[in-house]
């Protein structure tokens, strides 16, 4: 009896350990809904282009992200992947309903949604900071809104 009781525990112990390892994301892995149409994709400098002209655009991107929330993965920022500019992009999840990994930063992805521009306010700008895990000193120092491009995306796919 007290073997069987033994191989139980130890399963139960398995299961509990291979349960709490994280899944390595990987190329073509999916958010939200995805991207409906990945052959009409545009680069990213091409969005912000279209942004100095329109208020808003509706479009399938390419770009690399160079942060992400790092209490649950809720925003990420995407940046150019072929420039070294430091035009980037706020990107949040359509209605809060998806989340991405917070370890892909540096990866390139293909977004859907609308991109568009925006003043945040200090406090907005202030949890972002919070949230990217900066000093109080950092945080302290926002002192005034930002007028900001940004994205609203309905998926995401991970590509390299």
């Amino acid at each position: 009896m007290k073997n069987c009781q033994f191989a139980y525990f130890s399963l139960f112990l398995f299961v509990a350990f291979i349960s709490c390892k994280s899944t390595p994301v990987a190329v073509g892995d999916t958010f939200g809904a995805g991207v409906s149409k990945p052959n009409e994709s545009v680069e990213f400098a091409d969005v912000i282009k279209k942004l100095e002209t329109s208020d808003s655009v509706n479009v399938v991107m390419k770009a690399k992200v160079s942060e992400v929330c790092q209490a649950k993965g809720c925003w990420m920022n995407l940046v150019d992947p072929a420039t070294a500019s430091d035009e980037k992009l706020m990107v949040k999840f359509k209605d809060y309903a998806f989340f991405v990994p917070k370890d892909i930063s540096g990866r390139e992805v293909m977004v859907e949604g609308k991109a568009y521009k925006e003043v945040t306010s200090v406090e907005e700008l202030r949890h972002y900071a919070e949230d990217a895990g900066k000093s109080a000193e950092e945080i302290a120092k926002i002192t005034e809104p930002v007028s900001e491009k940004k994205f609203m995306a309905t998926g995401v796919v991970l590509l390299k």
